[in-house]
């Protein structure tokens, strides 16, 4: 699944797949500009996702209790 998830991002231009050709194999992956690019806006998202977390544990408490 990991593989899967690299392929696809390296085939999105997101990141760049470098394979040494050794034995054993060992390959590093980085992060095209334009992965940078998707991460920079990505991080006001996340800010936002953190600060927010203890209102989203709170209304998940309150619908799980109510469910029950």
């Amino acid at each position: 699944m990991l593989t899967r998830t690299l392929r696809h991002l390296e085939r999105d231009g997101l990141i760049a797949r470098h394979d040494f050709q050794e034995v054993p194999p060992r390959v590093t992956y980085s992060l095209t500009d334009l992965g940078r690019g998707l991460l920079t806006s990505m991080m006001p998202l996340w800010s936002w996702v953190i600060d927010n977390a203890p209102a989203f544990r709170a209304a998940r408490r309150a619908y799980d209790a109510d469910s029950r």
